[in-house]
């Protein structure tokens, strides 16, 4: 196995990612080059960061060849949404209105009932679990839209305010026993 010698500004950026990254995966590849650098043996890392010598043998060519930026983890874009992030306002808008402001009577969502929704106004047929998650993700909650987004409506407080008052109990007539 080539060793690796790395240069103090190479050296000083691999420790400072390793310190500051949250990337666990990055963490550990840096700290496989600082090992190697302070003369480790190849065996020795595989088995501290319980690897394969063949994952390290890769780390260090993905280093030599591109540097810092050859370490860190490109994702593929991934399979596509079921609902476009183009209707999200739309949806957080019927979740904020409730079913009635749809025209609808119910008093709140349920995630299949506004799945089943968005299959009648749009054609976008999902299941109850991908739309709460949409809406999870969007910070919805189409069970109590209510508690959410009214909650801290002053007009709304004053008037249950008024209404606790009126049902509030009358202390009762103070009488004497003689």
């Amino acid at each position: 196995m080539i060793p690796i010698t790395l240069n103090d500004h190479d050296r000083q950026q691999l420790e400072h990612t390793f310190k500051t990254t949250a990337d666990r995966r990055l963490r550990d590849r840096c700290q496989a080059l600082l090992m190697a650098d302070r003369g480790r043996r190849h065996h020795q890392i595989a088995e501290d960061l319980r690897v394969t010598a063949r994952t390290l043998q890769r780390w260090r060519n993905a280093y030599r060849t591109g540097g810092l930026a050859g370490l860190t983890i490109h994702w593929g874009p991934g399979r596509a949404p079921h609902i476009p992030e183009t209707l999200a306002p739309e949806i957080v808008a019927w979740v904020k209105q409730g079913p009635a402001g749809c025209g609808l009577d119910r008093a709140n969502w349920t995630a299949a009932e506004l799945a089943t929704y968005l299959y009648q106004t749009k054609g976008i047929a999902v299941s109850e679990r991908t739309m709460r998650a949409f809406c999870t993700k969007h910070d919805g909650r189409p069970d109590r839209p209510t508690s959410q987004y009214l909650k801290g409506d002053p007009d709304q407080q004053e008037a249950a305010r008024q209404d606790l008052e009126t049902f509030k109990k009358k202390p009762p007539p103070v009488t004497s026993s003689y």
